[in-house]
């Protein structure tokens, strides 16, 4: 056995590792702690000159019909995973009409009362914001 300081994040931890296909040592020689180095300030690197991110075009919104008097809004941004609803369609309180993704986690959408799909706004992998109009009831 061997034993070794070891200097991580400025902390210093003393190992002991053993040598395997070696020769074995039956007394360890004396081991002295010893400081960490002192950490050299880094100089930041100059800024690069900021691109316009490119952005891709908006997927065409889904089939709509004449736009109903209530609306269901994105909670929060996201992607919307799957859209379970079509125009036209009864939905009843609770029903299931879309999935978003919000920070790795599928929040379901749910209907917030009995009524008829007028309108879907939203497509599959499409980016939604807080508050956007993902659908409308009649």
């Amino acid at each position: 056995m061997r034993k070794f300081i070891v200097n991580v994040n400025g902390n210093s931890y003393e190992v002991e590792v053993e040598e395997v296909g070696g020769v074995t040592s039956t007394q360890a020689p004396s081991v002295k702690p010893v400081p960490a180095p002192a950490a050299k300030p880094v100089e930041a690197a100059p800024a690069a000159a900021q691109a316009e991110p490119a952005t891709a075009p908006a997927p065409a919104p889904a089939a709509q019909g004449s736009a109903g008097s209530i609306k269901i809004t994105a909670p929060m941004p996201g992607t919307i995973l799957d859209v379970k609803v079509s125009v036209g369609q009864q939905v009843t309180k609770g029903t299931l009409v879309a999935i978003l993704e919000a920070m790795k986690m599928e929040n379901e959408i749910l209907a917030p009362q009995d009524a008829t799909i007028a309108t879907v706004n939203v497509n599959s992998g499409q980016q939604v914001n807080t508050g956007d109009v993902l659908f409308t009831l009649n």
